[in-house]
């Protein structure tokens, strides 16, 4: 018995809990808003993101370069890829954010970027991100949530190819350029508006 009690002290004393549950792992998840720079700045602002990288998925070209994708041809998206912590913030919770700022209802395009490269997508990973990704699209087309059918794309993740290191970052390295200021910066304002309370 006195064994028993010192090694719960001694695990006590090192900080660890005897009936500590592990902690979830991190989860990815992978989205096509049009331009990559927008949508990387977006997410990267949300509590329980851990990472977001700049990509591209939905192609059948093998590692695909930036001029490759903006020919249109390589059936490619821009994407970003999201790792985070599901502890914190929900898949749904990341549709949610998805769903309400960018349009979903134009097909492949987004502002004044025209392409498939720019189409709304959803590359899920597992059953579960497909069922309510489905389900949220559903919802939103019976509901005519946006007055007009939602077009996104959603498929099985097949390929995540990591954009140039030039894309990374992109709005919190050249925050002061002008596509940043013009396209990017009322998408991060409309962000704070809805929401604030997700933001890191």
């Amino acid at each position: 018995m006195r064994k028993i009690w010192i090694m719960v002290i001694a695990l006590l004393v090192a900080g660890i809990s005897v009936n500590a549950q592990p902690k979830a792992k991190a989860e990815k998840a992978t989205f096509g808003m049009g331009c990559f720079w927008c949508t990387e700045a977006i997410f990267q602002q949300l509590k329980g993101v851990k990472k977001v990288e700049s990509g591209y998925s939905g192609g059948k070209v093998a590692n695909p370069t930036y001029e490759d994708v903006c020919t249109g041809k390589t059936g490619h998206a821009e994407v970003i890829q999201v790792t985070y912590d599901p502890a914190v913030i929900s898949y749904k919770d990341l549709l949610e954010v998805f769903w309400k700022m960018h349009d979903a209802t134009t097909l492949n395009r987004q502002g004044a970027d025209v392409g498939t490269q720019y189409r709304s997508a959803i590359f899920y990973s597992n059953a579960d991100q497909k069922a309510l990704a489905e389900k949220y699209k559903n919802e939103l087309n019976a509901q005519n949530a946006f007055g007009k059918p939602v077009v996104t794309e959603i498929a099985a993740l097949k390929n995540f190819y990591k954009a140039e290191d030039y894309h990374q970052n992109y709005y919190k390295r050249n925050g002061s350029q002008p596509y940043c200021r013009i396209v990017i910066k009322p998408k991060m304002d409309k962000l704070e508006k809805i929401f604030k309370e997700k933001l890191k």
